[in-house]
């Protein structure tokens, strides 16, 4: 199949696609004209990609998951840790945003919002430079 099937059947773009092969994570094969010819497993491979970017994963987290699932003798253990790491990662990340959140909100109070043109928000932001 073309690209543009590829591109339907695994919701990607197709810049997304030829990113994910000029890095190297597929490899489709190419027609006597020259053209790629993504097969059924490159497909399969484009929607693991996907799934895998949109649970936070980045692209060389990305590649050591596929190798993993390619590889028929792995150890559960390996995905899990990254699997634990990625998990990790993001209650760190939720950690730093409620203390942002909760930041944002002391100031957001203390502003009065009036026509006046004192702001602690402002004062703050000055502050800190």
């Amino acid at each position: 199949m073309n690209i543009g099937e590829a591109s339907e059947r695994s919701g990607l773009p197709s810049k997304t696609i030829r990113y994910y092969e000029d890095i190297g994570l597929i490899r489709p094969e190419r027609g006597g004209n020259g053209y790629r010819d993504y097969a059924a497993t490159d497909v399969h491979k484009l929607r693991f990609l996907q799934r895998s970017r949109g649970l936070g994963f980045s692209v060389e987290e990305c590649r050591q998951l596929l190798a993993l699932y390619e590889d028929k003798d792995r150890a559960s253990a390996d995905v899990r840790d990254i699997a634990q790491t990625k998990l990790t990662e993001i209650d760190r990340k939720i950690r730093e945003l409620t203390e942002l959140r909760r930041t944002l909100e002391h100031l957001v109070h203390a502003c009065h919002g009036n026509d006046r043109p004192d702001c602690p928000i402002l004062e703050e932001l000055s502050d800190g430079a």
